[in-house]
């Protein structure tokens, strides 16, 4: 029952809020979520050098096939001069940015036990697709795989994480790919056919009925080469991918534009 004083009160507990929160911020301060430097409470989860690294690392035009940054008038039937001799199994690419400044040490970090950087890369990605035309024939999401052996020394998969932390028009995602044996890390791998040969025949589908006739949207955290992905854009569409997309945080091998 409200009495006449009502409005008081109600003033009275807004000023306690405000003050307990000051006074919390005082003492524990909120760090960003990257660099773990003090952040104004009304920043949200990064400061503003890290906002700023974001921004730059996602500006600009890059090729639909390779994700290299180009100008569009450089891109003739989806492909750019750096990749027009290349063949990929996928159709396309879609990336959040470059990876370089701020932006590569979250995905890094993300990469390496901070699976709490999933709080900002997952809804990254989400906006990134929200504007994208290809969104709405995503049917299905497909994280690349680990082997079991790397998995459980991690103690997670990175695609995954970012695929669930994706929320995207409740499109699902499947662990239908499998990765069958263990290969070397792609950066050590060597060349571009070393790369290839590398994951040549490490994957299989397990689930195949929740890709087939399906268009598939595979999820990672880099680009490199693009061997990875490729490689498990042809298994799918062996397994009955109707179509098969790939989106990445970020392509390695440009500088950022800031």
């Amino acid at each position: 029952m409200k009495g006449p004083y009502g409005k008081m009160v109600d003033g009275g507990q807004r000023l306690a809020r405000v003050l307990g929160e000051g006074t919390g911020h005082l003492l524990w301060p909120r760090l960003c979520l990257n660099c773990k430097t003090p952040t104004p409470v009304n920043q949200g989860t990064l400061c503003q050098s890290c906002w700023g690294d974001i921004l730059a690392c996602t500006a600009g035009q890059y090729c639909p096939t390779c994700g290299l940054d180009v100008s569009e008038y450089a891109v003739f039937d989806r492909r750019c001069p750096q990749c027009v001799n290349e063949r990929f199994h996928f159709d396309q690419l879609l990336r959040c940015g470059v990876y370089d400044l701020g932006f590569r040490d979250m995905i890094l970090a993300f990469k390496n036990g901070r699976t709490e950087m999933d709080a900002v890369l997952g809804p990254m990605a989400g906006h990134m697709l929200q504007g994208h035309p290809l969104a709405g024939e995503i049917e299905v999401f497909v994280p690349v795989p680990l082997h079991w052996t790397r998995r459980m020394g991690r103690g997670y998969n990175q695609a995954q994480l970012l695929a669930r932390a994706l929320r995207f028009r409740g499109i699902p995602v499947s662990i239908a790919l499998k990765r069958k044996r263990r290969t070397l890390p792609q950066p050590v791998a060597g060349s571009v056919g070393a790369r290839r040969r590398n994951v040549e025949g490490a994957f299989a589908v397990g689930r195949p009925a929740s890709i087939q006739g399906r268009c598939v949207c595979v999820v990672d955290d880099i680009k490199t080469t693009g061997a990875t992905l490729s490689e498990c854009a042809r298994i799918l569409r062996q397994a009955g991918a109707k179509r098969v997309y790939v989106l990445v945080l970020a392509v390695a091998g440009q500088r950022s534009v800031g």
